[in-house]
């Protein structure tokens, strides 16, 4: 397939959210496991937890690092919070992995690689993962995007869906060529990701592409530079996971969560500035920016 479609509200409405009436309660809105953090960064898994409550899932679950684990508890008292040993390196310990998998068994999405760290155990984490029987759509970030080129038929395996989230550096280790080459054509890379990977993959940008593992692709053109700051990713990583725990099929809580996190910066833009708002601003602007369309 060549060309995209535009990715605005009018293409939302025909993609809607799933609909939560007045007597539903928090267990119908989804579990959302995030798998995130680590001594240096605890800050993304506290972003991408809260991005995750506010685009709406119902429960909250976060396994971080042990070191932080007390910190984001009482930082996020909406979530449960579970610390697990690490490595030297920052990284989960190998002793983590069987009981985070247990955690994982109960969830609806998991969003996993904020703030983590790159090493040798965050590999055996992702191995124990592709390999388990869990079936949730899966968002893939920051420190195990850099590990997935290995583990590409694995991934596209992924019973319920898989979504990958990168910016062109991080597409460059996934598709395993220089940075160059993602930049001079970040459609392109998208399609290669989506097709290798089987997942709905992003390419953050000042336009971001979507492309579905069909080859349906999409553009956003709105959002602005101010997005370009420290833990807006994470954000957008957890309302991604947000929308799929409530129950959006992947491609849909792709789009909506790139339109709600981009219409979030513009409303930040329009009010403080074009630069200097906060990725933690964002996160209260997502509901009434849902609240339009139909609902399934």
């Amino acid at each position: 397939m060549s060309g995209f479609e535009i990715l605005d509200c009018n293409l939302l409405r025909t993609l809607p959210l799933p609909d939560h009436p007045e007597d539903s309660d928090k267990g119908d809105r989804g579990q959302f496991l995030v798998v995130a953090g680590s001594r240096e960064v605890a800050g993304a898994a506290l972003l991408a937890g809260i991005g995750g409550l506010r685009a709406g899932a119902g429960k909250l679950q976060i396994a971080t690092a042990a070191s932080v684990s007390v910190q984001l508890s009482i930082a996020i008292p909406e979530a449960m919070v579970v610390g697990f040993q690490e490595t030297a390196d920052g990284c989960f310990a190998p002793s983590a992995i069987a009981p985070l998998l247990e955690l994982a068994q109960g969830a609806q999405a998991i969003t996993i690689g904020c703030g983590m760290q790159h090493g040798k155990a965050l590999e055996i984490l992702l191995d124990g993962l592709l390999a388990s029987d869990i079936s949730s759509p899966l968002v893939l970030d920051a420190a195990v995007l850099g590990s997935l080129a290995p583990r590409a038929e694995a991934l596209a395996a992924w019973r319920s869906g898989a979504i990958l989230l990168p910016h062109s550096g991080e597409m460059a280790r996934l598709l395993e060529c220089e940075r160059d080459e993602i930049e001079a054509d970040p459609l392109a890379a998208a399609r290669r990701a989506a097709e290798t990977f089987g997942a709905v993959s992003l390419i953050k940008g000042r336009y971001s592409y979507i492309v579905d593992p069909d080859g349906r692709a999409f553009r956003f053109t709105g959002g602005g530079v101010g997005l370009a700051t420290s833990g807006s990713g994470d954000v957008l990583a957890g309302i991604v996971g947000g929308l799929a725990a409530r129950g959006a099929d992947p491609l849909t809580a792709v789009l909506w969560g790139v339109y709600l996190h981009g219409e979030a910066g513009r409303a930040l833009a329009n009010r403080i500035g074009r630069i200097g708002f906060l990725a933690r601003e964002l996160l209260d602007e997502v509901p009434g920016l849902m609240d339009f369309g139909p609902r399934l």
